[in-house]
């Protein structure tokens, strides 16, 4: 019968506690001889490593322990053994260069168990991990359980019927469950280990919050403010004006250290004012003779405000050809170039605009971000690709005249955001144009979705603005959030997806 608990305490492992310690060591490992640890051995691993020595009390007793150390995977042979991975018992492999720990031991005393601390454990040793920027962690599981099966089963069909739930294994099951993965079979891992029949199994888990030491004095942000411009359609004189007025909205934004500046499709189009004499056609070439001039322009701001421009949209007449296109002028001086895939039926007849060829993800000092313009978002297809080739921002750029068109965008917006496990923020315009045909009014609520899990708002909006209302919307997004979604969320979407039943995949034109 247990005791009753007053109180559970995680503590560094000393020295004073070794004649406890040895006594807990003995009862956890009955099955085994000389299964304890002499003082000089702990003393060391207190001496290189105090931090990965750590002991579980109840009521000031000790329950359980963990012992670790430091190893570099270069120097690391993929199949070992116990005493190769601890150099014969005297820890000389441990180096506080390497890049994963390695567990040398966990135990929890028979009469604690069920109580959970080995979970304790582990996850001290996760945060750990996560601590000193390492890859993940690495150990021999033993399988106590395989001495009942070995004569029917290979070592590998052993560990596939304990993952398929046929049979039971009190360690390798619990270490599965606790996020730990099997690599390999290890032979003759621990000698004298009789019900495993020294096999183990090499488990590891991976800190997906490792960082790379960088050789450069840069860094990937890891908490990005998005800066979104909900324009105001109104007349302008020139495109003087009009610029005028897109560099108000950014240097309000670079004012807030906004990282990012999003503009709406067509945001331009004041300017077909003084081409409305013009058929639609005629009217919007005219308007694409802008685009250069726009994007330099854009360039210089985002170079002199530090902070990332999308440009929203604008047409662009490539061999005479008109596309609906938008650039990435980014802070360090570049510029990069996106297309609208899917053109609106409306924007074909009017205007005979061309659908592009081009999509791809674009790297940035915040990240790898994609960039759909509006009617593309309604294609899950795109954003799907986007994501996987690692996209953890998408912008979409739009522009919807009425409150049902601004709808299919939204939802789909969100739609993808869940889908793909990322952010998506989407820009439009609001009020109107009455002196320019084809842009007559326009209806918008600029938005940043949110996946839906318990790290984000419960309903996956993480800010939004007032609709119809010229304004500039800013948020805060945490990219480690989508990390740890995609390894350790409630579903996974990304992760669980059949590619046994169905793939995607793109055709050669599309670059």
């Amino acid at each position: 019968m247990k005791k009753e608990i007053s109180n559970i305490e995680l503590s560094y492992l000393n020295i004073k506690d070794y004649s406890e310690l040895k006594e807990v060591m003995i009862s956890s490992y009955h099955a085994l001889d000389n299964a304890y640890w002499a003082m000089d051995k702990i003393e060391k691993l207190i001496d290189i490593f105090p931090e990965g020595q750590v002991v579980i009390k109840v009521n000031n007793e000790i329950a359980g322990c963990a012992l670790s150390i430091i190893v570099s995977t270069l120097e690391l042979d993929d199949y070992h053994t116990y005493s190769d991975i601890t150099s014969n018992y005297t820890f000389d492999t441990h180096t506080n260069d390497g890049d994963v720990i390695y567990g040398i031991d966990v135990f929890v005393k028979p009469e604690f168990r069920g109580l959970r601390l080995g979970r304790r454990l582990y996850d001290y040793r996760k945060e750990l991990c996560e601590r000193f920027n390492l890859k993940g962690i690495l150990f021999g599981g033993r399988i106590p359980n395989y001495h009942k099966y070995s004569k029917e089963i290979s070592p590998r069909q052993y560990i596939e019927k304990v993952k398929d739930k046929e049979i039971h294994d009190p360690v390798l099951n619990f270490q599965m469950s606790n996020d730990f993965h099997p690599i390999r079979i290890l032979k003759n891992y621990l000698k004298g280990d009789v019900e495993s029949e020294e096999y183990a199994v090499l488990l590891r888990w991976d800190n997906i919050f490792y960082e790379k030491p960088q050789t450069k004095a840069e860094t990937i942000k890891k908490i990005v403010r998005l800066g979104v411009i909900q324009w105001q359609m109104r007349p302008y004189n020139n495109l003087k004006e009009l610029l005028q007025q897109a560099e108000y909205f950014i240097d309000a934004l670079s004012g807030y250290k906004s990282d990012f500046a999003l503009f709406p499709e067509f945001f331009n189009a004041p300017l077909m004012a003084e081409y409305n004499h013009l058929s639609e056609p005629e009217a919007i070439r005219e308007l694409a003779k802008h685009t250069e001039e726009i994007t330099q322009a854009m360039s210089e701001l985002a170079i002199g405000y530090n902070i990332n421009i999308i440009t929203g949209s604008m047409p662009e007449l490539v061999n005479n050809s008109l596309y609906n296109v938008g650039y990435l002028c980014k802070r360090d001086g570049s510029i990069e170039r996106f297309e609208k895939l899917h053109v609106t039926p409306d924007e074909r007849k009017v205007w005979a605009l061309q659908g592009g060829t081009n999509l791809k993800t674009f790297d940035t000092d915040c990240g790898k971000i994609g960039v759909l313009i509006c009617y593309d978002a309604e294609f899950p297809e795109l954003s799907r690709l986007l994501a996987d080739d690692g996209m953890e921002m998408l912008f979409v750029p739009f522009l919807t005249d009425t409150q049902n068109g601004y709808s299919r965008v939204r939802n789909c917006a969100q739609a993808r955001a869940i889908e793909n496990e990322c952010y998506v923020v989407i820009a439009g315009s609001v009020g109107n144009l009455p002196k320019v045909h084809n842009m007559d009014i326009q209806y918008a609520q600029s938005m940043v979705f949110t996946p839906c899990d318990f790290q984000f708002p419960t309903n996956g909006i993480k800010a939004e603005a007032t609709p119809n209302t010229e304004m500039i919307l800013i948020a805060d997004v945490d990219l480690d959030l989508l990390r740890e979604l995609r390894n350790h969320g409630s579903v996974m979407n990304m992760a669980d997806r059949r590619k046994d039943i169905y793939k995607l995949m793109r055709n050669n034109k599309c670059k």
